[in-house]
């Protein structure tokens, strides 16, 4: 299992469980393994079994927890939680689960009062640390961020994290001594290899904001290329993956498979390519009153993930709702073709219960702002086909620039390399220009440099386009308090400002693999622009 040989794993634990039924520790196993495999249904059956047999397994049901979470069960995963502290009142380790509980289903500030709880215990390892400093920077309680993260990198001075998460911030600065601290970790060579990456692009921000940008690009070029040499990525693999989608969702096909889906309203799926300006576009929208604001939900990545994998549709509580009859060679998105309305229907009855873990209020509508789900537009027009959609579109080199500038801990394999990066936003706006070809009016594009010059006739137009109506408080959007991960965080508590919309310039020199793979990106956007 840790080998990640999932199948293996599963047939042994089997054999062997069917030999010793009631052995608890192989039974969590066996969960464990089906959990990472995704088939968290199983995972939490196998593990209620266990829990039955052995109350006071405390592993188990911390696994437990975790896997009724995903599946969206939170009333049940916090009564785990309470069972938890009835057998162990003074474990710390409770509280670490509970605070991760409350930050998965949207409740920060809860999450930060846990996390107080376990440092009053000054745990020795990192990670509850820096949790609770990422907790205050979502609640945009920057100062407190700022002093949580300056406690972290004092208490484990070789750790890369808080430097980057520093810098993160994007309004902070660096001071001089943490410069030389962050260049002197350089110089060790036992400097493990993530945080050297992080302590990079830490240095690039940092030598950026003095204005030497020859030695912030030399920090962000080092970063990016440590970190592109630890990843297995393959551009062609996009541009085939985009062939593929233009293939499959002709007008035909479109036309064939609709009928079905989820006829809610409810979704406001908000996609691009990262640094476009989609967390600015989220906060305006979380600004009315009808629209609630949520997070980048990772639902439908794994809905797609498990479709792809050829296993059953899910929907509710984890139960089998309707098997998929897909087509065992194709890949996806191909393998669509075999589903009929009904199932198009599960799909997007699955991805709205789902999301209502998400939910915390009562407005009608919410924001899922995933970047990512631009590659499934075809798959949410075809499930929810009610649903509304935005694309959040900035300059090529100035959204390309800001990605190469931005440390991602996981995804987005494709930002690290200024070739492979503009490919990539070249594959995205061809595959939107077929959707714009096939689904006419289907996607609402908002572009950040019309949005930051005149944003009442943007807003304006992006209501219209959601059928609400204007609401003055979306352009004090800035004033809206809500919970934001995204690296924008202290950027959107701000008014609209037009600084960042050309920084990529001062990088201009250094930029011309970037330019090349963009190929006439740049000049379809400015004759965009010009319109």
């Amino acid at each position: 299992m840790r080998g990640g040989r999932l199948q293996l794993a599963e047939s042994i634990l089997r054999s062997y469980l069917e030999r010793s039924p009631n052995d608890v520790e192989g039974m969590a196993l066996l969960a464990e393994t089906l959990a990472k495999s995704d088939r968290y249904g199983e995972a939490s059956e196998i593990l209620k079994r266990c829990l039955d047999i052995a109350p006071r397994f405390v592993a188990a049901r911390h696994l437990y927890v975790t896997t009724l979470l995903t599946l969206n069960m939170r009333d049940d995963a916090f009564a785990q939680i309470d069972m938890l502290f009835r057998l162990e009142p003074e474990n710390n380790h409770h509280h670490n689960l509970k605070a991760m509980a409350y930050a998965w289903v949207g409740d920060h500030e809860s999450a930060a009062a846990e996390y107080e709880k376990v440092l009053a215990a000054s745990p020795q390892e990192p990670a509850p640390y820096l949790a609770y400093a990422h907790t205050l920077r979502i609640l945009g309680r920057k100062d407190d961020a700022v002093a949580a993260y300056r406690r972290v990198k004092k208490l484990f001075p070789k750790l890369g994290e808080p430097y980057w998460s520093l810098a993160n911030l994007k309004t902070f600065r660096f001071d001089d001594s943490e410069i030389l601290a962050m260049r002197d970790r350089l110089e060790t060579v036992d400097l493990p290899h993530e945080n050297r990456v992080q302590i990079n692009f830490a240095l690039g921000k940092a030598f950026g904001d003095e204005k030497e940008f020859a030695l912030s690009f030399e920090h962000y070029k080092e970063g990016n290329a440590l970190k592109r040499a630890t990843l297995n990525y393959n551009a062609e693999l996009t541009a085939v993956y985009v062939t593929n989608c233009k293939t499959l969702y002709s007008p035909n096909f479109l036309r064939e498979k609709s009928g079905g889906g989820a006829q809610a309203r409810d979704p406001i799926f908000v996609v691009g390519l990262p640094r476009s300006g989609s967390t600015l576009i989220e906060q305006i929208l979380a600004s009315h009153s009808k629209i609630e604001g949520t997070m980048e939900l990772r639902i439908l990545p794994y809905m797609v993930g498990r479709i792809a994998a050829k296993r059953s549709v899910t929907a509710g509580s984890g139960q089998i709702h309707r098997t998929l009859q897909t087509d065992a060679q194709a890949p996806y998105p191909e393998m669509l073709r075999n589903l009929n309305a009904a199932a198009f229907t599960a799909l997007g009855n699955e991805y709205l219960d789902r999301a209502r873990i998400h939910r915390v209020s009562s407005r009608p509508f919410f924001v899922d702002k995933m970047p990512d789900n631009f590659g499934h537009i075809g798959l949410i027009h075809l499930m929810l086909p009610n649903a509304k959609i935005i694309d959040a579109r900035r300059h090529p080199l100035a959204c390309c620039v800001s990605n190469f500038k931005q440390y991602f801990p996981l995804g987005k394999d494709f930002s690290y390399n200024l070739a492979e990066l503009g490919r990539f936003y070249s594959d995205y706006a061809d595959l939107m220009a077929h959707f714009d070809t096939v689904l006419p009016d289907k996607v609402h594009r908002v572009l950040y440099e019309r949005l930051i010059d005149d944003p009442e006739r943007e807003i304006r137009g992006l209501l219209n386009y959601l059928d609400l109506p204007f609401e003055e408080t979306c352009l004090r959007f800035h004033e809206t308090r809500r919970p934001i991960k995204t690296a924008s965080s202290e950027q959107v508590r701000m008014p609209i400002f037009t600084d960042a919309r050309d920084d990529w310039r001062v990088y201009d020199p250094w930029l011309s693999p970037l330019k090349i793979a963009l190929g006439s990106a740049v000049a379809a956007y400015q004759g965009i622009l010009a319109h």
